[in-house]
């Protein structure tokens, strides 16, 4: 393979379509468009219809067809586009006479992302907005996608990185030029601007990876004694069954999750084993796996960025293990509304059976989700763990850079902070990188 190659791939979806869209870039885009088409009367960036023909002269299909010369598309090379009725026998049809031109390939996953960023089109951060837009499920995740690959991370990381080198001009100066009317002082004079730069990126960092969670999704554990109601209430958010019921105490032992989509928020529901408040003895059988079970709905409660905290209202006295696992990301609920013999003036009352309280459950997750990460959508966030070990190497060096005891290794510090923050962009020493962020993506994009 070769970067002066033709490349073509299926654009649009996979599988049986009204419409596909097949996109063809390269240096030998518009030669195979003249050949398939059987003529060179084809304007850029306008719509033609044309018949499509293969090297025998057999007609492929009728289709609509757009051009794009390099630079201004998408890679930034010679683009053509055609959108053909979407059967396999179709696509595979002109598939087949695309692979006879000399010099064209089929692209790989994210080739033509990744050319568009070889080609100055975008920046990295703006390369993986794309495959999180196209992976987007939810109204949040589609909004933090867009803000991200319209260049809002890129902007704040360069603005950082501009910063960073006029402050090393200044300290360079002091360098290079010591025999000249360059005082010492000069670099002191600094120091305030670099530790505003700490700050700042300190507090970037500090964020509670609110990007990273919402692109992942928000994790919500369902926690309670055996037989609190658990799984019928995941059923019940899920509105299907994904767990089973059983009035049977222990029947979840492991933890079962559903993916929801919560007022525009991806959300990942986990149902946990009941936490008991007897020992469990580890003999190896029906104890051990129990013991097992709950171990991991501590770790999931430990993880968790919001808790739901199940009490059977059932029973006279709220449990004591569920009790001590309240905190500010809780949400207090109580189950079994329709039968109830305790219910808390501070919690939520439900019926998983009746669904009555769900929707006024729903809505306190909703609010309680909003008020974590309405920040995230209006400041940029970091989503990516690649954006942050940078940013935490970045922030390390400028820290040090403050202690340094002479002019050139507090240069050195600084020009490596720059360079780490070069990384996240793709302006520097990014090429071991690319294959690991274009892996990824979807053929055709």
């Amino acid at each position: 393979m070769s970067a002066a190659d033709t490349i073509y791939a299926l654009s649009s979806a996979v599988g049986k379509a009204g419409v596909s869209i097949v996109r063809v870039s390269g240096t030998g885009a518009f030669h195979s468009l003249q050949k398939i088409t059987g003529t060179a009367s084809h304007e850029p960036r306008v719509a033609n219809v044309f018949a499509l023909k293969d090297k025998k002269g057999a007609v492929i299909d009728r289709a609509l067809v757009l051009s794009f010369t390099g630079p201004n598309s998408f890679t930034g090379e010679d683009v053509v586009e055609y959108h053909v009725h979407g059967s396999q026998a179709v696509l595979e049809a002109l598939f087949e006479t695309l692979s006879t031109f000399d010099g064209h390939r089929m692209a790989t996953g994210g080739e033509f992302t990744k050319r568009a960023f070889e080609n100055g089109k975008m920046d990295l951060t703006a390369a993986e907005a794309i495959a999180d837009l196209i992976d987007a499920q939810t109204q949040a995740q589609r909004e933090q996608a867009l803000n991200q690959m319209d260049g809002a991370l890129a902007r704040l990381y360069e603005g950082w990185r501009a910063e960073l080198v006029k402050i090393m001009a200044y300290i360079e100066a002091v360098i290079d030029f010591p025999d000249e009317d360059v005082p010492d002082s000069q670099i002191q004079t600094q120091i305030p601007a670099l530790q505003k730069l700490i700050r700042a990126i300190s507090v970037h960092l500090n964020d509670g990876h609110r990007g990273e969670r919402l692109r992942d999704g928000i994790q919500i554990a369902i926690l309670g004694a055996p037989n609190a109601g658990k799984s019928s209430l995941l059923n019940a958010l899920a509105k299907r069954d994904v767990a089973i019921v059983s009035p049977m105490a222990g029947t979840t032992r492991d933890v079962i999750e559903a993916h929801l989509n919560i007022n525009g928020y991806p959300v990942i529901l986990a149902d946990t084993a009941g936490l008991r408040v007897e020992e469990l003895k580890d003999d190896g059988g029906h104890g051990s796996v129990e013991s097992e079970g709950i171990k991991r709905a501590l770790k999931r409660a430990d993880d968790a960025d919001i808790k739901l905290l199940l009490f059977d209202g059932t029973q006279e006295l709220p449990n004591k293990n569920t009790l001590s696992l309240k905190d500010d990301d809780s949400i207090i609920v109580f189950t079994k509304k329709d039968d109830p013999k305790f219910i808390g003036k501070d919690g939520i009352a439900i019926s998983s059976t009746t669904n009555e309280g769900i929707d006024k459950l729903i809505m306190a997750l909703s609010d309680k989700i909003s008020k974590s990460f309405n920040d995230s959508r209006e400041t940029p966030s970091l989503t990516r763990s690649r954006h942050r070990d940078s940013l935490e190497e970045t922030l390390q060096r400028l820290e040090h850079s403050l202690t340094a005891k002479l002019p050139e290794l507090m240069a050195e510090d600084i020009r490596m902070a720059a360079r780490g923050l070069g990384r996240i962009t793709g302006r520097v020493d990014v090429e071991d990188l690319l294959d690991v962020i274009f892996r990824d993506f979807c053929i055709g994009k």
